[in-house]
């Protein structure tokens, strides 16, 4: 009973969890300041399903936002945004003038793109940064900030436990910038469900003898499957993430997007009907390809300073590497030590059912460009 219970937990954890990353990512929005003299040219990319649920965009209830519902809250978009972002220049802060509204494409659906000015009474060695975008609504929201001055880009996560922060004009050290992008690899891989999902789907089966073998699975013996599988992702998903943010290979979004849904729904079946029998690496390598490319959409939308394009590409990657490693560091003792349980058995079976069928929604949402899911 106490195991159904458990079971019951996991799959309602899974949907809860899953259901949010209807394209890639939980709520971000995407801030740039261009600071010139005591000028502020910004340009700020938030989420029109995030206005829309703190704003009601949606006023006919259909579900579906129309450029004339969206044209008719402009106002009301860019004071809400405004009232939540603060700029200052030593102690003065720097009025904020409202610009022009326009809508763009992310690789998770459709932004606001609001533009504005600021001017600084003073110039400073720094621009305070305010930032409280849906911090009553979201505790989960990131502010994504990037910093242009004098041809130095430079970038910072917002968040409500971080919400005042003083930015440098100056050009950041090599090593700070590199810190910065190696935080913000972190931070995507681990906001990537569909990522997440697809690597815990191929790591399921690691514990587990294969059935023609009589012994159980050894601990060292999970533990080189693992490090097979996590490889083949990890050079895979770097060589294209590589390519595609040098601009080398480029790929359609939507299809980028709805491949990686289907290598969850693949990786998850997999698990309740052998699909690769022995060939999970190769799997995992010929998938991450597609991963890589997903990552390479969210440094796109981050941005990177040309200044130091290669440093920051490679602590992005790096970052990313090190997220992975947190979730397996997670996963493998806890799976190895639960391997002979029920509880494990249905969590490969039931679990990986329930894996499946979200992957399936996201793939129909994905290549129809249509919403299913409720958030």
């Amino acid at each position: 009973m106490m195991g159904r219970y458990l079971i019951g937990l996991l799959m309602l954890a899974l949907v809860l969890v899953a259901a949010p990353a209807r394209a890639h990512k939980p709520s971000d929005s995407y801030l740039t300041l261009k600071v010139t003299g005591q000028q502020v040219d910004g340009q700020w990319d938030i989420a029109l399903r995030d206005l829309d649920f703190a704003l009601n965009l949606d006023q006919n209830g259909d579900g579906d936002l129309t450029w004339d519902e969206i044209r008719g809250q402009h106002g009301a978009i860019a004071n809400y945004a405004l009232a939540r972002l603060a700029l200052t220049s030593g102690d003065a802060a720097c009025p904020i003038v409202a610009g022009e509204q326009l809508i763009d494409q992310h690789t998770d659906g459709a932004y606001t793109v609001l533009r504005f000015r600021a001017t600084c009474a003073t110039g400073g060695a720094a621009l305070g940064v305010g930032y409280r975008l849906f911090a009553d609504l979201d505790p989960q929201h990131k502010g994504l900030v990037k910093l242009e001055h004098d041809g130095v880009t430079s970038s910072a996560i917002f968040s409500p436990e971080a919400a005042r922060q003083e930015l440098l004009l100056r050009a950041p050290g090599k090593l700070a910038q590199f810190a910065d992008y190696v935080r913000h690899g972190v931070w995507h891989i681990w906001i990537g469900f569909d990522h997440i999902l697809f690597l815990l789907s191929l790591l399921l089966p690691a514990v587990l003898a294969p059935i023609a073998m009589k012994q159980d699975q050894t601990l060292r013996a999970a533990f080189i499957d693992v490090l097979k599988v996590v490889t083949a992702f990890t050079l895979a998903h770097s060589l294209t993430l590589t390519l595609a943010s040098l601009q080398v290979l480029a790929l359609p979004s939507r299809w980028v997007e709805s491949a990686i849904a289907a290598s969850v729904v693949l990786a998850a079946v997999n698990n309740i009907v052998p699909l690769f029998r022995g060939r999970r690496p190769l799997a995992a390598f010929v998938f991450g390809l597609i991963h890589g490319f997903g990552f390479a959409g969210v440094l796109a939308d981050l941005g990177l300073p040309q200044g130091a394009l290669v440093l920051s590409l490679a602590g992005f990657n790096v970052g990313v590497e090190l997220g992975q490693l947190a979730i397996v560091a997670v996963f493998l003792p806890l799976a190895y030590l639960t391997r002979r349980t029920w509880f494990y058995r249905q969590l490969m079976t039931t679990g990986s059912v329930v894996i499946a069928l979200i992957a399936a929604v996201w793939l129909f949402e994905r290549a129809f460009d249509m919403k299913v899911l409720p958030v």
